[in-house]
């Protein structure tokens, strides 16, 4: 069983920002797998799907991202799955717009949506689908207003494609494990 949490804010006044990409990787994958409809518990929307043999659990906190841990760890503890079968999609200005990484374990680098599950799981152990969103420009204040800040057209346009690839990569950590998805879809291009 893989819990599979997508990070964002909910409402209408986040649902097209950078910080939402979470929430779009998940709704994608639902999509792909014709998952169950999406209930509201854990202070979340979970659905359920499966990939092959195994069950996936799909949720997108509904907490606010710097509370996300409130809502991980108790669906983690209810469907009793380890921290390492934990896959967490989030945005990542570490990493250019479009691109996506796959990672065990690590830091929280400033993510305070990550901060939240370190300290509620206890362990930064789980894995985490990082979803390139670049850094802000000289037009941005602070990486604040950048994240929540609307997609631009070109970023909009990148967001398909992006969700298709991520929805590859975690089915392939579905089907194969972490390591072999790592191996399989790190590689740089070149």
């Amino acid at each position: 069983m893989l819990l599979i949490a997508g990070l964002g804010n909910p409402g209408p006044r986040y649902a097209d920002t950078r910080h939402n990409l979470g929430f779009l990787v998940v709704d994608a994958l639902a999509s792909r797998l014709g998952a169950d409809p999406f209930r509201d518990k854990f202070s979340a929307q979970v659905s359920r799907a499966r990939s092959g043999a195994e069950e996936l659990i799909l949720l997108k906190p509904q907490t606010f991202m710097n509370l996300s841990g409130q809502s991980v760890q108790p669906a983690a503890a209810f469907f009793k799955v380890t921290t390492p079968q934990v896959l967490v999609l989030h945005d990542e200005l570490d990493l250019p717009s479009g691109e996506i990484r796959l990672k065990q374990g690590g830091g929280h680098a400033g993510h305070n949506g990550l901060r939240s599950l370190i300290e509620r799981m206890g362990s930064p152990d789980f894995l985490r689908l990082r979803l390139g969103i670049g850094r802000p420009t000289a037009a941005f204040r602070d990486v604040a207003d950048y994240v929540l800040a609307r997609f631009e057209a070109e970023e909009r346009a990148q967001i398909p494609a992006l969700c298709d690839r991520a929805v590859e990569v975690i089915l392939d950590v579905a089907a194969s494990g972490a390591a072999a998805a790592m191996n399989r879809h790190n590689a740089r291009k070149k």
